[in-house]
């Protein structure tokens, strides 16, 4: 299946900012949740302020909107007779001090992503209570894998508003691996060779090879996929001319074929600062005394503080289950087939867990030391 237009821009998000906030070793973070809470904000803000934010998103305003319908699609899982439910809950929320007038527009756009509402916080009066209330809600959102989004300094006296999207996400494997299978093996980590945990199972499952990689995508309930991608040589090298055009091209190279899988257990619990990542990345204004959020509200004194991020990602032998959750805190300027092929994941490798049916990444990993 070819990839769209529309998921080849939601690529190049996702690999932007992995390439721009990963650093050297493991790194895992949600484009789903960071492209929905930026698309967020793209409508709550006007002019420079919401170009900047959605040329990184989709290369323009009109882009940024389409490309929030298929965060929305992403966010219905289908079952198919005889499997495991799938579960899948993303909520979106505006928490806003009561002194903050908001536009009923907005309000509108808001209500119309997965579970969008608004809820009050007492930034002004009680920043401590504000950032307790937002953080349970996370915590329970994602079934406790975020307990703190949110840590003790990030809510000041001057935040009057936080843009919160959260994502939680546990699927089975359509073919799970057998426990029995699991065994101690290599893994070649930069940091030199050591034993972990490795899956294996011979399934036949979408694969493809070209460019210098191999991907193995694990078919989940509910049409979620990993997608494994193995370089042929040192990722860290291979990684960085990695685009969405080669990416893309990979997806859609994948075809049946039968694949003797051996893949490390996994478990990643990864914070991210995405403030200066977006920076780096072009997104200036929303963070400057010229921001314009003249779509939320009237108030010209209302600018973003700060972004912050986490994602847990966790795979076995049953299935994957994963959270992530992304904070834009935003603050007053002043206060009023054939033979099977083996592939064996013992080196640094990057993951996707990802919808199959839009294309919407909800993870991306860096896996280095497993």
């Amino acid at each position: 299946m070819s990839v769209t237009g529309q998921e080849r821009a939601h690529l190049r998000f996702a690999l932007a900012v992995h390439r721009a906030a990963a650093g050297a070793g493991n790194a895992c973070y949600s484009p789903y949740s960071a492209a929905s809470a930026l698309g967020l904000v793209t409508s709550a803000a006007r002019g420079v302020t919401a170009e900047e934010a959605a040329a990184l998103l989709a290369g323009s305003v009109e882009g940024a909107a389409e490309q929030a319908g298929m965060l929305r699609e992403a966010a219905e899982l289908t079952p198919r007779a005889g499997q495991e439910e799938p579960v899948l809950e993303v909520s979106n929320t505006l928490w806003a001090w009561d002194g903050l007038a908001l536009k009923r527009d907005f309000l509108t756009e808001l209500a119309s992503w997965p579970s969008g509402g608004v809820a009050g916080a007492p930034f002004v009066e009680d920043p401590e209570a504000a950032r307790a209330a937002i953080n349970a809600d996370v915590a329970k959102a994602t079934r406790e894998l975020i307990p703190e989004l949110l840590p003790q300094g990030t809510v000041g006296e001057d935040t009057v508003a936080t843009l919160v999207n959260a994502l939680y996400l546990r699927v089975a494997w359509t073919y799970p691996f057998r426990e029995a299978e699991t065994a101690d093996s290599d893994f070649h980590a930069p940091s030199g060779t050591r034993r972990v945990p490795m899956m294996r199972q011979s399934e036949r499952l979408s694969y493809a090879e070209r460019h210098g990689w191999r991907l193995v995508s694990l078919p989940a309930v509910g049409d979620v996929e990993a997608v494994v991608l193995l370089p042929d040589g040192e990722l860290a090298e291979q990684e960085s001319t990695m685009d969405e055009d080669l990416l893309a091209d990979l997806l859609s190279a994948k075809r049946g074929a039968m694949v003797n899988l051996s893949l490390p257990r996994l478990s990643l619990d990864v914070r991210t600062g995405l403030k200066p990542v977006l920076r780096s990345l072009g997104v200036h204004t929303m963070f400057t005394p010229e921001a314009d959020f003249g779509g939320l509200t009237d108030d010209p004194r209302l600018l973003v503080s700060d972004v912050l991020h986490q994602a847990v990602l966790r795979l076995d032998e049953a299935g994957l289950e994963g959270a992530a959750a992304t904070a834009v805190a935003m603050r007053l300027v002043s206060m009023p087939v054939g033979e099977p092929v083996t592939v064996t994941v013992d080196r640094p490798f990057l993951l996707l867990v990802r919808h199959s049916g839009t294309g919407a990444v909800y993870f991306l990993a860096r896996v280095v030391e497993p």
